[in-house]
Protein backbone atom coordinates (compact mmCIF):
# COMPACT_ATOMS: atom_id res chain seq x y z
CA UNK A 1 0.00 0.00 0.00
CA UNK A 2 1.13 3.88 -0.17
CA UNK A 3 4.08 4.87 2.23
CA UNK A 4 2.28 6.42 4.34
CA UNK A 5 3.84 7.46 8.15
CA UNK A 6 1.97 8.18 11.27
CA UNK A 7 4.09 11.68 12.92
CA UNK A 8 2.96 10.61 16.49
CA UNK A 9 -0.36 10.01 18.48
CA UNK A 10 -3.26 12.20 18.62
CA UNK A 11 -2.65 15.37 20.98
CA UNK A 12 -6.43 15.57 21.66
CA UNK A 13 -5.89 17.98 24.68
CA UNK A 14 -3.69 20.27 22.69
CA UNK A 15 -5.63 19.98 19.94
CA UNK A 16 -8.98 20.86 22.03
CA UNK A 17 -7.34 24.06 23.44
CA UNK A 18 -5.77 25.07 20.65
CA UNK A 19 -9.03 24.82 18.68
CA UNK A 20 -10.83 26.88 21.47
CA UNK A 21 -8.27 29.90 20.93
CA UNK A 22 -8.38 29.95 17.31
CA UNK A 23 -12.39 30.26 17.50
CA UNK A 24 -11.89 33.25 19.87
CA UNK A 25 -9.91 34.96 17.40
CA UNK A 26 -11.43 34.12 14.17
CA UNK A 27 -15.32 33.62 15.50
CA UNK A 28 -16.91 32.31 12.58
CA UNK A 29 -14.56 31.81 10.40
CA UNK A 30 -13.22 28.94 12.45
CA UNK A 31 -15.26 26.02 11.49
CA UNK A 32 -15.62 22.99 13.18
CA UNK A 33 -18.83 21.39 11.32
CA UNK A 34 -18.43 17.76 10.35
CA UNK A 35 -19.30 18.73 6.37
CA UNK A 36 -16.61 21.22 6.43
CA UNK A 37 -14.35 18.49 7.72
CA UNK A 38 -14.89 16.00 5.53
CA UNK A 39 -14.24 18.75 2.88
CA UNK A 40 -10.95 19.28 3.94
CA UNK A 41 -10.06 15.50 4.48
CA UNK A 42 -8.20 15.27 1.19
CA UNK A 43 -7.64 16.28 -2.13
CA UNK A 44 -8.38 14.54 -6.15
CA UNK A 45 -6.82 11.43 -4.79
CA UNK A 46 -6.74 7.58 -3.51
CA UNK A 47 -6.06 7.94 -0.11
CA UNK A 48 -8.25 7.13 2.95
CA UNK A 49 -9.88 10.86 4.35
CA UNK A 50 -8.31 12.02 7.31
CA UNK A 51 -10.90 15.17 8.09
CA UNK A 52 -8.91 17.66 10.41
CA UNK A 53 -10.38 18.82 13.86
CA UNK A 54 -11.14 22.33 12.69
CA UNK A 55 -11.02 24.39 9.54
CA UNK A 56 -9.33 28.10 9.90
CA UNK A 57 -10.43 30.30 7.13
CA UNK A 58 -7.74 33.17 6.88
CA UNK A 59 -7.49 36.52 5.01
CA UNK A 60 -4.15 37.62 5.88
CA UNK A 61 -0.35 36.73 6.34
CA UNK A 62 -1.20 37.92 9.86
CA UNK A 63 -4.20 35.82 10.99
CA UNK A 64 -2.54 32.30 9.04
CA UNK A 65 0.49 33.48 11.90
CA UNK A 66 -1.37 33.97 14.91
CA UNK A 67 -2.97 30.28 13.77
CA UNK A 68 0.41 29.15 13.49
CA UNK A 69 1.04 30.40 16.79
CA UNK A 70 -1.92 29.11 18.85
CA UNK A 71 -1.11 25.37 17.30
CA UNK A 72 2.77 25.79 18.39
CA UNK A 73 2.03 26.40 21.67
CA UNK A 74 -0.04 23.40 21.61
CA UNK A 75 1.91 21.30 19.40
CA UNK A 76 -1.14 20.62 17.31
CA UNK A 77 -0.94 19.56 13.24
CA UNK A 78 -1.12 22.35 11.10
CA UNK A 79 -2.27 21.64 6.56
CA UNK A 80 -2.67 24.12 4.79
CA UNK A 81 -5.38 23.95 2.06
CA UNK A 82 -5.37 26.00 -1.34
CA UNK A 83 -7.94 24.43 -3.83
CA UNK A 84 -7.69 20.93 -2.55
CA UNK A 85 -6.84 19.62 -6.35
CA UNK A 86 -3.50 17.41 -5.23
CA UNK A 87 -2.86 14.48 -5.49
CA UNK A 88 -0.69 12.79 -3.30
CA UNK A 89 -2.96 12.78 0.20
CA UNK A 90 -0.93 16.82 0.82
CA UNK A 91 -4.37 18.04 2.57
CA UNK A 92 -4.82 14.75 4.70
CA UNK A 93 -5.20 15.14 8.68
CA UNK A 94 -3.97 11.72 9.21
CA UNK A 95 -3.57 12.48 13.52
CA UNK A 96 -5.87 15.39 13.69
CA UNK A 97 -5.18 19.05 13.89
CA UNK A 98 -6.22 22.48 12.41
CA UNK A 99 -6.59 22.97 8.57
CA UNK A 100 -5.68 26.40 7.34
CA UNK A 101 -7.82 27.33 4.38
CA UNK A 102 -5.98 30.12 2.59
CA UNK A 103 -8.79 30.18 -0.67
CA UNK A 104 -10.00 33.59 1.04
CA UNK A 105 -6.62 35.37 0.40
CA UNK A 106 -7.21 35.50 -3.41
CA UNK A 107 -5.82 39.04 -4.01
CA UNK A 108 -3.49 40.04 -6.36
CA UNK A 109 -1.66 42.40 -4.56
CA UNK A 110 0.63 44.03 -7.37
CA UNK A 111 1.86 44.10 -11.19
CA UNK A 112 4.70 45.52 -12.18
CA UNK A 113 3.70 45.38 -15.87
CA UNK A 114 7.32 46.78 -16.79
CA UNK A 115 9.18 44.63 -14.96
CA UNK A 116 7.01 41.63 -15.89
CA UNK A 117 6.34 40.70 -12.28
CA UNK A 118 3.49 40.28 -9.67
CA UNK A 119 2.78 39.46 -6.56
CA UNK A 120 -0.35 37.43 -5.25
CA UNK A 121 -1.89 36.36 -2.38
CA UNK A 122 -1.64 32.50 -1.95
CA UNK A 123 -5.18 31.77 -2.61
CA UNK A 124 -5.55 33.74 -6.05
CA UNK A 125 -5.62 30.92 -8.47
CA UNK A 126 -3.75 30.57 -11.79
CA UNK A 127 -7.25 31.55 -14.22
CA UNK A 128 -7.81 34.66 -12.19
CA UNK A 129 -4.13 36.08 -12.68
CA UNK A 130 -4.18 35.62 -15.81
CA UNK A 131 -7.69 37.21 -15.93
CA UNK A 132 -6.56 40.17 -13.85
CA UNK A 133 -3.17 40.64 -16.12
CA UNK A 134 -5.50 40.03 -19.51
CA UNK A 135 -5.08 43.98 -20.29
CA UNK A 136 -1.68 44.12 -19.66
CA UNK A 137 -0.41 41.79 -22.66
CA UNK A 138 1.15 39.30 -19.76
CA UNK A 139 0.36 35.99 -18.79
CA UNK A 140 1.13 33.71 -16.24
CA UNK A 141 1.99 30.24 -18.17
CA UNK A 142 2.29 27.67 -15.53
CA UNK A 143 -0.19 25.58 -15.92
CA UNK A 144 -0.85 22.30 -14.20
CA UNK A 145 -4.04 22.10 -15.16
CA UNK A 146 -6.19 22.26 -12.52
CA UNK A 147 -7.27 25.88 -11.37
CA UNK A 148 -4.97 25.52 -8.53
CA UNK A 149 -3.91 27.94 -6.06
CA UNK A 150 -0.36 29.70 -6.94
CA UNK A 151 0.42 29.55 -3.22
CA UNK A 152 -0.58 25.16 -3.34
CA UNK A 153 1.23 25.48 -6.74
CA UNK A 154 4.36 26.65 -5.28
CA UNK A 155 4.20 24.08 -2.60
CA UNK A 156 4.23 21.50 -4.54
CA UNK A 157 6.30 22.75 -7.39
CA UNK A 158 3.71 22.42 -10.24
CA UNK A 159 4.47 22.18 -13.50
CA UNK A 160 2.24 21.38 -16.20
CA UNK A 161 1.32 21.82 -20.18
CA UNK A 162 3.53 24.86 -20.51
CA UNK A 163 6.70 23.45 -18.70
CA UNK A 164 8.87 22.28 -21.61
CA UNK A 165 8.78 26.23 -22.76
CA UNK A 166 8.47 28.19 -19.68
CA UNK A 167 9.64 26.05 -17.13
CA UNK A 168 8.16 25.00 -13.81
CA UNK A 169 7.10 26.82 -10.38
CA UNK A 170 10.58 26.55 -9.56
CA UNK A 171 11.93 28.96 -12.28
CA UNK A 172 9.37 31.18 -11.49
CA UNK A 173 8.58 32.19 -8.20
CA UNK A 174 11.09 35.39 -7.62
CA UNK A 175 10.03 35.24 -3.90
CA UNK A 176 7.71 34.23 -0.73
CA UNK A 177 6.39 35.33 2.07
CA UNK A 178 6.28 32.40 4.62
CA UNK A 179 4.81 31.29 8.05
CA UNK A 180 7.27 29.90 9.79
CA UNK A 181 6.48 26.95 11.99
CA UNK A 182 7.07 29.26 15.44
CA UNK A 183 4.47 31.58 13.97
CA UNK A 184 7.02 33.89 12.70
CA UNK A 185 6.43 36.27 9.22
CA UNK A 186 9.52 35.90 6.84
CA UNK A 187 10.12 37.24 3.21
CA UNK A 188 12.66 35.44 0.87
CA UNK A 189 14.33 36.25 -2.46
CA UNK A 190 12.45 39.75 -4.13
CA UNK A 191 12.17 40.94 -7.31
CA UNK A 192 15.55 40.45 -8.38
CA UNK A 193 15.84 38.59 -11.66
CA UNK A 194 19.22 36.78 -9.92
CA UNK A 195 20.56 37.18 -6.37
CA UNK A 196 24.05 35.73 -4.92
CA UNK A 197 23.06 36.81 -1.71
CA UNK A 198 23.27 33.98 1.07
CA UNK A 199 21.43 30.53 1.25
CA UNK A 200 18.55 30.25 -1.23
CA UNK A 201 15.43 29.99 0.78
CA UNK A 202 13.16 30.63 -1.75
CA UNK A 203 13.75 26.63 -3.49
CA UNK A 204 14.13 25.46 -0.02
CA UNK A 205 10.07 26.17 0.67
CA UNK A 206 9.41 25.93 -3.07
CA UNK A 207 8.37 22.21 -3.45
CA UNK A 208 8.51 21.30 0.67
CA UNK A 209 4.39 20.95 0.56
CA UNK A 210 3.87 22.77 3.60
CA UNK A 211 5.99 20.90 5.93
CA UNK A 212 8.79 23.37 6.80
CA UNK A 213 5.75 26.64 6.70
CA UNK A 214 2.99 27.94 4.63
CA UNK A 215 3.46 29.97 1.97
CA UNK A 216 0.93 33.11 1.92
CA UNK A 217 2.24 35.29 -0.68
CA UNK A 218 3.96 34.38 -4.30
CA UNK A 219 5.97 37.00 -5.97
CA UNK A 220 5.96 35.67 -9.96
CA UNK A 221 7.75 36.24 -13.12
CA UNK A 222 5.40 36.94 -16.09
CA UNK A 223 5.83 36.71 -19.54
CA UNK A 224 4.87 38.50 -22.82
CA UNK A 225 1.69 36.91 -24.53
CA UNK A 226 3.39 35.83 -28.26
CA UNK A 227 2.15 37.60 -30.92
CA UNK A 228 1.05 34.02 -32.20
CA UNK A 229 -0.07 31.04 -31.18
CA UNK A 230 -1.18 27.63 -32.64
CA UNK A 231 -2.13 24.52 -31.58
CA UNK A 232 -1.99 21.51 -33.80
CA UNK A 233 -3.36 17.58 -33.15
CA UNK A 234 -0.98 14.35 -34.91
CA UNK A 235 -2.24 11.19 -34.83
CA UNK A 236 -0.15 7.95 -34.89
CA UNK A 237 -0.77 4.30 -35.76
CA UNK A 238 1.54 2.87 -32.62
CA UNK A 239 2.88 4.93 -29.27
CA UNK A 240 6.40 4.54 -29.76
CA UNK A 241 6.26 6.44 -33.05
CA UNK A 242 4.77 9.31 -31.37
CA UNK A 243 7.41 9.36 -28.36
CA UNK A 244 10.16 9.01 -31.22
CA UNK A 245 8.55 12.38 -32.49
CA UNK A 246 9.02 14.24 -29.45
CA UNK A 247 12.51 13.05 -28.89
CA UNK A 248 13.76 14.21 -32.30
CA UNK A 249 12.03 17.88 -32.05
CA UNK A 250 13.81 18.20 -28.60
CA UNK A 251 17.08 17.07 -29.56
CA UNK A 252 16.54 19.41 -32.71
CA UNK A 253 15.85 21.98 -30.09
CA UNK A 254 12.66 23.62 -31.38
CA UNK A 255 11.43 25.56 -28.95
CA UNK A 256 7.68 24.08 -29.08
CA UNK A 257 5.98 25.54 -26.31
CA UNK A 258 3.51 22.36 -24.90
CA UNK A 259 3.77 18.74 -26.26
CA UNK A 260 1.62 16.79 -24.98
CA UNK A 261 1.32 12.43 -25.28
CA UNK A 262 -2.15 10.89 -24.63
CA UNK A 263 -2.20 6.99 -25.76
CA UNK A 264 -5.57 5.04 -27.40
CA UNK A 265 -7.06 4.42 -24.20
CA UNK A 266 -6.67 8.27 -23.03
CA UNK A 267 -7.82 9.42 -26.25
CA UNK A 268 -10.69 7.57 -25.91
CA UNK A 269 -11.82 8.73 -22.86
CA UNK A 270 -11.36 12.33 -24.04
CA UNK A 271 -13.10 11.98 -27.53
CA UNK A 272 -16.07 10.85 -25.19
CA UNK A 273 -16.06 13.40 -22.98
CA UNK A 274 -15.04 16.41 -24.62
CA UNK A 275 -16.67 15.89 -27.34
CA UNK A 276 -13.57 16.04 -30.02
CA UNK A 277 -14.93 14.95 -32.88
CA UNK A 278 -12.79 14.12 -35.78
CA UNK A 279 -10.01 12.69 -34.11
CA UNK A 280 -9.74 8.69 -34.27
CA UNK A 281 -8.81 6.47 -30.88
CA UNK A 282 -5.21 6.68 -31.56
CA UNK A 283 -1.62 7.61 -29.84
CA UNK A 284 -2.22 11.69 -30.51
CA UNK A 285 0.82 14.51 -29.69
CA UNK A 286 -0.80 17.56 -28.87
CA UNK A 287 1.07 20.96 -29.86
CA UNK A 288 1.55 24.45 -29.43
CA UNK A 289 3.65 27.11 -30.91
CA UNK A 290 4.33 30.65 -29.71
CA UNK A 291 6.10 33.53 -30.92
CA UNK A 292 5.62 35.79 -34.19
CA UNK A 293 3.64 35.17 -36.90
CA UNK A 294 6.58 33.69 -39.26
CA UNK A 295 8.79 32.03 -36.01
CA UNK A 296 5.40 30.15 -35.36
CA UNK A 297 4.89 29.41 -38.51
CA UNK A 298 8.65 27.59 -39.13
CA UNK A 299 8.76 25.61 -36.09
CA UNK A 300 5.46 24.34 -36.90
CA UNK A 301 6.48 23.33 -40.46
CA UNK A 302 9.69 21.85 -39.07
CA UNK A 303 7.81 19.73 -36.37
CA UNK A 304 5.00 18.29 -39.12
CA UNK A 305 8.00 17.27 -41.44
CA UNK A 306 9.43 15.34 -38.49
CA UNK A 307 6.23 14.01 -37.58
CA UNK A 308 5.60 12.92 -40.73
CA UNK A 309 9.36 11.15 -41.13
CA UNK A 310 7.81 9.12 -37.71
CA UNK A 311 4.77 8.06 -39.45
CA UNK A 312 2.35 11.20 -37.92
CA UNK A 313 -0.83 12.49 -39.68
CA UNK A 314 -1.02 15.57 -41.35
CA UNK A 315 -1.70 18.28 -38.73
CA UNK A 316 -4.97 19.39 -37.68
CA UNK A 317 -4.87 22.58 -36.80
CA UNK A 318 -5.84 25.20 -34.01
CA UNK A 319 -5.60 28.60 -34.44
CA UNK A 320 -8.64 30.74 -33.45
CA UNK A 321 -8.36 31.30 -29.31
CA UNK A 322 -11.67 29.17 -28.98
CA UNK A 323 -10.38 26.27 -31.00
CA UNK A 324 -6.82 26.25 -29.01
CA UNK A 325 -8.62 26.52 -25.52
CA UNK A 326 -11.17 23.74 -26.27
CA UNK A 327 -8.21 21.63 -27.20
CA UNK A 328 -6.30 22.31 -24.01
CA UNK A 329 -9.50 22.12 -22.05
CA UNK A 330 -9.57 18.50 -23.02
CA UNK A 331 -6.31 18.00 -22.26
CA UNK A 332 -6.83 18.90 -19.03
CA UNK A 333 -10.03 17.02 -18.71
CA UNK A 334 -8.11 13.73 -19.11
CA UNK A 335 -8.51 12.75 -14.93
CA UNK A 336 -11.94 13.20 -15.13
CA UNK A 337 -12.53 11.80 -18.62
CA UNK A 338 -10.88 8.41 -17.04
CA UNK A 339 -13.67 8.77 -14.34
CA UNK A 340 -15.96 8.83 -16.56
CA UNK A 341 -14.84 5.66 -18.16
CA UNK A 342 -15.01 3.83 -15.34
CA UNK A 343 -18.00 4.78 -13.05
CA UNK A 344 -17.72 4.37 -9.21
CA UNK A 345 -13.98 4.32 -8.84
CA UNK A 346 -11.00 6.34 -8.25
CA UNK A 347 -7.67 7.56 -10.20
CA UNK A 348 -4.31 6.92 -8.84
CA UNK A 349 -2.09 9.03 -10.92
CA UNK A 350 1.24 8.36 -11.51
CA UNK A 351 4.20 10.57 -12.09
CA UNK A 352 7.41 9.94 -13.06
CA UNK A 353 10.18 12.14 -15.32
CA UNK A 354 12.73 10.24 -17.23
CA UNK A 355 16.02 11.89 -19.23
CA UNK A 356 14.59 11.86 -22.95
CA UNK A 357 16.88 10.00 -24.31
CA UNK A 358 14.78 7.17 -22.40
CA UNK A 359 11.34 8.58 -22.61
CA UNK A 360 10.56 5.98 -25.47
CA UNK A 361 11.95 2.71 -23.74
CA UNK A 362 10.22 4.02 -20.19
CA UNK A 363 6.86 4.63 -22.25
CA UNK A 364 6.93 1.20 -24.23
CA UNK A 365 7.84 -0.66 -21.25
CA UNK A 366 5.47 0.94 -19.22
CA UNK A 367 2.34 0.47 -21.68
CA UNK A 368 3.38 -3.06 -21.78
CA UNK A 369 3.08 -3.69 -17.99
CA UNK A 370 -0.61 -2.15 -18.07
CA UNK A 371 -1.42 -4.89 -20.63
CA UNK A 372 0.00 -7.44 -19.13
CA UNK A 373 -1.73 -6.97 -15.39
CA UNK A 374 -5.07 -6.17 -16.63
CA UNK A 375 -4.94 -2.57 -15.59
CA UNK A 376 -7.17 0.11 -16.82
CA UNK A 377 -3.94 2.76 -16.97
CA UNK A 378 -4.57 5.79 -19.38
CA UNK A 379 -0.92 7.02 -20.74
CA UNK A 380 -0.84 10.92 -20.42
CA UNK A 381 2.04 13.51 -20.11
CA UNK A 382 3.90 16.54 -20.61
CA UNK A 383 6.61 14.43 -22.79
CA UNK A 384 8.71 17.43 -23.79
CA UNK A 385 10.41 17.22 -20.67
CA UNK A 386 10.54 13.55 -20.03
CA UNK A 387 7.18 13.94 -17.58
CA UNK A 388 4.16 11.43 -18.47
CA UNK A 389 1.14 9.87 -15.70
CA UNK A 390 -0.29 6.63 -15.89
CA UNK A 391 -4.23 7.18 -14.43
CA UNK A 392 -4.70 3.33 -12.94
CA UNK A 393 -8.70 3.45 -12.41
CA UNK A 394 -9.62 1.64 -9.26
CA UNK A 395 -11.87 0.70 -6.60
CA UNK A 396 -10.10 1.57 -3.18
CA UNK A 397 -12.43 -0.61 -0.81
CA UNK A 398 -11.30 -3.73 -3.04
CA UNK A 399 -7.73 -4.63 -1.60
CA UNK A 400 -6.76 -6.86 -4.57
CA UNK A 401 -7.53 -3.91 -6.93
CA UNK A 402 -5.43 -1.18 -4.24
CA UNK A 403 -2.77 -4.00 -3.91
CA UNK A 404 -2.43 -4.13 -7.84
CA UNK A 405 -2.34 -0.14 -8.30
CA UNK A 406 0.35 -0.41 -5.76
CA UNK A 407 2.51 -2.91 -7.41
CA UNK A 408 2.40 -1.62 -10.93
CA UNK A 409 2.95 2.01 -9.18
CA UNK A 410 6.42 0.85 -7.25
CA UNK A 411 7.59 -1.00 -10.44
CA UNK A 412 7.21 2.51 -12.40
CA UNK A 413 8.98 4.06 -10.35
CA UNK A 414 11.98 1.56 -10.30
CA UNK A 415 11.88 1.59 -13.91
CA UNK A 416 12.14 5.52 -13.99
CA UNK A 417 15.20 5.69 -11.42
CA UNK A 418 17.09 3.08 -12.88
CA UNK A 419 16.67 5.09 -15.89
CA UNK A 420 18.01 8.32 -14.40
CA UNK A 421 14.91 9.44 -13.43
CA UNK A 422 12.62 10.60 -10.71
CA UNK A 423 9.54 9.26 -8.61
CA UNK A 424 7.74 12.47 -9.35
CA UNK A 425 8.13 15.45 -11.51
CA UNK A 426 5.19 17.87 -10.89
CA UNK A 427 2.76 15.71 -7.94
CA UNK A 428 5.21 15.97 -5.06
CA UNK A 429 5.78 13.26 -2.45
CA UNK A 430 2.98 13.71 0.39
CA UNK A 431 2.07 10.90 1.89
CA UNK A 432 2.20 8.55 -0.96
CA UNK A 433 5.71 8.52 -2.35
CA UNK A 434 7.80 8.90 1.14
CA UNK A 435 9.61 5.27 0.60
CA UNK A 436 10.07 6.22 -3.21
CA UNK A 437 12.00 9.54 -2.12
CA UNK A 438 14.47 7.55 0.50
CA UNK A 439 15.12 5.27 -2.82
CA UNK A 440 15.64 8.27 -4.79
CA UNK A 441 17.79 10.33 -3.02
CA UNK A 442 19.82 7.93 -0.69
CA UNK A 443 22.09 9.41 1.69
CA UNK A 444 20.61 12.95 0.86
CA UNK A 445 17.59 11.81 2.40
CA UNK A 446 18.73 11.84 6.27
CA UNK A 447 19.58 15.81 5.36
CA UNK A 448 16.11 16.77 4.32
CA UNK A 449 14.62 15.15 7.46
CA UNK A 450 18.03 17.20 9.22
CA UNK A 451 16.52 20.35 7.51
CA UNK A 452 12.74 19.53 8.61
CA UNK A 453 13.62 18.82 11.84
CA UNK A 454 15.77 22.43 12.48
CA UNK A 455 12.92 24.26 10.94
CA UNK A 456 9.69 22.50 12.36
CA UNK A 457 11.38 20.55 15.50
CA UNK A 458 7.90 19.72 16.85
CA UNK A 459 6.67 18.32 13.83
CA UNK A 460 3.81 20.37 13.29
CA UNK A 461 3.63 21.52 9.72
CA UNK A 462 1.62 19.22 7.49
CA UNK A 463 3.19 16.09 9.49
CA UNK A 464 3.43 13.15 8.01
CA UNK A 465 4.26 13.93 4.52
CA UNK A 466 7.96 13.80 1.80
CA UNK A 467 10.11 12.95 5.07
CA UNK A 468 9.34 10.65 7.65
CA UNK A 469 10.54 11.84 11.40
Amino acid sequence: MPDTTAPYLRNDTGIRLAVEEAKALLGDRLSTAQAVRDQHARGEDYFTPAPPDAVAYALSTEEVAAVVKICARHKVPVIPWGTGTSLEGHVTAPTGGITIDVSGMDRVLEVNASDMDCRVQAGVTRKALNAHIRDTGLMFPVDPGADASLGGMASVCASGTNAVRYGTMKENVLGLTVVTADGNIIKTGGRARKSSAGYDLTHVYVGAEGTLGIITEVQLRLYGVPEAMAAAVCQYDDLQSAVDTVVTVLQYGIPVARMELLDEAQMEACIAFSKLDGLQVKPTLFFEFHGSEAGAKEQAETVQAIAEEHGGSRFSWATREEDRNRLWEARHNAYYACLAMAPGKRGWATDVVVPISRLTECIVATKQDIAENGLYAPICGHVGDGNFHCCIMLDPDVEAEKQAAHDFSKRLVDRALGMGGTCTGEHGVGIGKIGSLMKETGEAYAYMRRIKQALDPDNIMNPGKVVAL
